[in-house]
């Protein structure tokens, strides 16, 4: 198992038409034809998979099974898992290959604008096969910090409590992952977990989250991660002073984007994944010479099988598309959507060119995720991996309400965000 590792950002974007005439000749070597707009849902929507005999509760806030169904034969029911008393916004994760010293999390927590933090387990293992990113938590505590209706859910956190995995609502939906089945994580040992709800946690390329002992019990290093929410006036005073606290091989990364606006210079954040394309205008952008590189890399996957958790050469999800075609051009991009909206600045509709990526909000149990991204190619069209049953297409680009803006990719803000803890 590796360390986790995680970044975010921030996209503003701002509306307006699609560009008439952007760069012709690539419009012209793809034949696209000239279209307008569009406002549907960027992705027609994907059954939940139930397991036989499960039932889903209908008046909770993200899909999910009875907690009983979650308990296997081999342990018993917890107790309940304490209420959801506040939501907090998890702002800093600090990752180590071991465990973290055990006067960490308290020096953390004394100072001064530090809202809440937390140790928990934080490992890539594969689950059903495919790398995945696995947080071990308290249920009772690191609710706080999921997103709202993520932490909202009791049957979710009680399943987890009991011995259950939850998993994104895009694992479990595009991996066809059967709720109330289950699935086999591999890390030191082999379990079988039960699949308890789909439920995003809202950090980016987390898609799973099992109970410290239950990530403890499959190899994890025990509290071998902190997640922190800070005040955002103390951001980047208190990530400096705890970087300087980290044992070696430890590293911290930020969950959100600090961003300052209005001629006060007011500061905010933003969560993770919640908008994209933070970062300068001017910064480096891609050479012409390689944009056509990228886009005839993604052009000559046209056709090819969605498969989640894929990043080519013959399968892809959304996001695996986009890191493949750029590598072919000998970029380096993040491998989760929410990251790759780190990758450049914000690019308003209008100014949209060939090579842009578009995101997307498609997760109703962490509605400000961002969970799809697709690439410009022009004449208000783009290339995707859109989910399971089709093929990597070309359609019109959509701009309706799960659309979260645009960003235009930067060689350095790509590096960076693709270099996150390994």
């Amino acid at each position: 198992m590796a360390a986790l590792g995680t970044l975010a950002g921030v996209l503003v974007t701002v509306q307006g038409n699609v560009p008439a005439n952007d760069l012709a000749a690539t419009q012209g070597q793809y034949a696209l034809p000239g279209t307008r707009p569009v406002t549907g849902s960027v992705i027609s929507g994907v059954p939940l998979t139930l397991a036989a005999g499960a039932t889903l509760i209908s008046d909770n806030a993200v899909p999910a099974v009875k907690a009983t169904s979650a308990v296997t034969a081999t342990s018993a029911p917890q107790p309940r898992v304490a209420p959801l008393r506040r939501s907090v916004e998890p702002d800093l994760l600090i990752v180590a290959p071991s465990s973290l010293p055990s006067g960490l999390l308290g020096a953390v927590s004394r100072m001064p604008g530090i809202v809440a933090a937390e140790q928990i387990e934080a490992v890539k293992m594969p689950v059903n096969g495919t790398s995945t990113a696995v947080l071990g938590v308290d249920p009772s505590q690191f609710r706080s910090f999921a997103a709202a209706p993520t932490g909202a859910s009791d049957a979710l956190w009680q399943g987890v409590a009991d011995g259950g995995i939850a998993v994104s609502y895009e694992m479990g939906k595009l991996a066809k992952i059967p709720l109330g089945g289950f699935v086999r994580a591999t890390g030191a040992t082999t379990k079988q977990l039960p699949v308890i709800a789909f439920g995003t946690i809202g950090i980016g390329g987390v898609n799973a989250v099992v109970s410290d002992a239950t990530a403890r019990a499959l190899g994890a290093p025990a509290g071998n991660a902190i997640v922190i929410s800070v005040a955002t006036a103390k951001f980047n005073a208190d990530s400096a002073a705890i970087r300087q606290l980290l044992p070696k091989g430890a590293g911290i990364e930020p969950l959100v984007s600090l961003v300052t606006s209005g001629a006060a210079g007011a500061s905010s954040t933003a969560g993770v994944g919640s908008t994209a394309g933070a970062g300068s205008a001017a910064a480096a952008k891609v050479p012409a010479t390689a944009i056509q590189a990228i886009l005839t890399a993604a052009m000559s996957r046209k056709g090819m099988p969605y498969v989640w958790g894929a990043a080519g050469p013959g399968s892809f999800d959304c996001s695996g598309l986009v890191q493949w075609s750029f590598a072919q051009a000998g970029i380096s991009m993040p491998r989760v959507a929410a990251d790759q909206a780190l990758s450049g600045p914000a690019v308003p509709v209008s100014q949209l060119a060939p090579g842009d990526l578009l995101f997307y909000h498609t997760d109703p149990t962490a509605p400000n995720y961002i969970s799809h991204v697709a690439i410009y190619l022009g004449n208000g069209m783009i290339i995707q991996a859109p989910q399971p049953g089709m093929d990597v297409e070309v359609v019109p680009a959509y701009f309706g309400s799960e659309f979260a803006g645009a960003i235009r990719v930067s060689l350095a803000q790509a590096s960076s965000a693709a270099s996150g803890i390994a």
